[in-house]
This record gives structure tokens, C-alpha cells and sequence, in this order.
């Protein structure tokens, strides 16, 4: 995969203005995002980046007073490995009860469940906070023999987690045919069973048998679009856990869901990025 660089110059350089601008890149498309001086740097498939989307965000900005200026360019072939060992990929420790690492990590803690995965990427499993407010929630969930999906699975960190807790079976679907393919090396290294991942977005779900539990850990508008597909194969008792948005967005996505059926169980938060469970009725 090709990607962009696209340097963010903001002013004023604070916290809320860098996690507001990376937010409202991801619901665009923007995968990754790194802090560097004087505002970010943002990361994004070449194929999909849209330079008249950025521009209209840019003049939209809801904070008064932010100026933002950009700059791109193509990222230079190199060793994705080392470069997220140096820069971007950091273990996820979820107390004593779970860790994820890749395959050039060491000394890492011990866990009650031990995760590996060897990213071969250019940049990584997306902001901790969304996958670490999952990953708790699956760890509170009893999964034993039920049945999981995780849209948007990325390197599948989640559904390796949910099959190493008893669930079964697990169905994992991402967009990006490099996600799939690094899903099923990760599943293989993990030494998992159970786990299908397959290539394709929220139209793959119709017609499918309801799940037990659904993770979308993915963005606000593509949740909101999908909500219906994923509301057609849940039955009564399905929950849903939900994140890859800010905390402001969490009544939009309530509404949707009760909207279709479902009963809103709690939310939880990070560094203003949320997590909400709904249930369906």
C-alpha cells in the first residue's frame, strides 16, 4: 500500500485542536496520526485521499480561531518494521489481564492473555485508546461459545481476543485486502482456531445467521451508515460494542441504535475517545 503524508501546521497548537483535526481526518479517511512540532502528521492510502475533502474540513473547523495550513507527500519505502518499533507501535497493556505486542517487542509484561502481531505495515492498529476501551470490554464479557463479529478488524487484535476467551465462532471483515492478509498471519501466529476473515464491508452481513456480539471499532459515519446492516443480523439479547469516535458523538450513535431496536447499556471514555455498549431488545 501507497500512502500520503500530509503535514497539519496548527495554530494555536494545542491538545483539543490536534485530537478535534485528527478526528474529523478519520471520518475522511485518514488512518494514523502522529504528533510533531507545530501539529500533526496524518496518514492516508494514496487512492483514497481527496485533497477538496481536506480543504472543506479545513474551512468548516468548529473551533473559532484555529488557523491550519497543510503540506503532502508520499512516504518513502522503507522497513515498516523497524519504523513502528522506533515510532509508532507501543505494547497495549490492559493491566494484568492482557498485552499486545509485535514479534520485535521484548521484555514485555506478563498477562493473563498474551497477544502477538507482526504489524508489516506502514502504520498501525489505530488510536490505543478505541482498541484498548474494546479490548476491556471483551475482557468483562463472558464470550464462552458465542458468536462474535469484528467489522473493520484491522490486524484482528479483537477477534484473536474474543477466541481466546471462549467465543466461537468469530468472523472477521475488513475493507483492505492487506488487513485480511495480515489477519490471518496474526491468527496463525497466535495459534487461534476458529476465526474466518474475510474481505468486504457491511454489505457481506446480509442474509447472515444473527451474531451473539458485534465489534465496530471503526469511525462515527461509517457506524451510523452500517448500524442498520448490523442491527439485521443481531437477535434479542445481541450486544454491540461500538467505538472509533469522541465522546460528543456518543448521542448520535445512542439514537441510531435505539433507533433500530437497541437499549443502551453504558459508554466509556478515554483521552475523549468513546466506547458504547447497546443491546439489542
Amino acid at each position: 500500500m501507497k500512502y500520503l503524508e500530509v503535514t497539519f501546521h496548527t495554530l494555536p497548537c494545542t491538545e483539543t485542536v490536534n485530537d478535534v483535526l485528527s478526528a474529523l481526518c478519520a471520518e475522511i479517511g485518514f488512518e494514523s496520526f502522529v504528533e510533531c512540532e507545530g501539529g500533526i502528521q496524518a496518514y492516508i492510502q494514496t487512492p483514497l485521499y481527496d485533497r477538496k475533502a481536506v480543504e472543506d474540513m479545513l474551512s468548516d473547523f468548529p473551533l473559532e480561531g484555529t488557523h491550519i495550513v497543510f503540506e503532502t507527500k508520499e512516504t518513502e519505502d522503507k522497513d515498516w518494521n523497524e519504523e513502528w518499533e522506533k515510532n509508532f507501535f507501543q505494547p497495549i497493556v490492559i493491566g494484568d489481564r492482557c498485552v499486545i505486542h509485535s514479534t520485535f517487542h521484548h521484555d514485555v509484561p506478563q498477562a493473563e492473555y498474551d497477544i502477538v502481531i507482526n504489524p508489516q505495515m506502514a502504520f498501525g492498529t489505530g488510536h490505543h485508546e478505541t482498541t484498548s476501551l474494546i479490548l476491556e470490554e471483551l475482557l468483562d464479557a463472558d464470550l464462552t461459545g458465542k458468536s462474535v463479529l469484528d467489522m473493520g478488524c484491522g490486524t484482528s487484535i479483537l477477534a484473536i481476543l474474543a477466541a481466546k476467551r471462549g467465543a466461537y465462532p468469530v468472523t472477521a471483515i475488513d475493507i483492505d485486502d492487506w488487513c485480511v492478509n495480515n489477519s490471518r498471519d496474526n491468527i496463525a501466529l497466535n495459534q487461534v482456531e476458529g476465526i474466518t476473515v474475510e474481505l468486504g464491508d457491511a454489505s457481506k452481513l446480509k442474509g447472515r445467521q444473527p451474531f451473539d456480539i458485534i465489534i465496530a471499532n471503526i469511525n462515527r459515519n461509517i457506524l451510523l451508515a452500517d448500524m442498520a446492516q448490523y442491527a439485521a443480523c443481531m437477535h434479542p439479547g445481541s450486544e454491540i460494542y461500538m467505538s472509533g469516535f469522541y465522546v460528543d458523538d456518543i448521542p448520535a450513535i445512542r439514537a441510531e441504535g435505539e433507533r433500530l431496536g437497541m437499549e443502551y447499556l453504558h459508554h466509556k471514555e478515554k483521552n475523549r475517545w468513546a466506547e458504547v455498549k447497546l443491546r439489542m431488545k
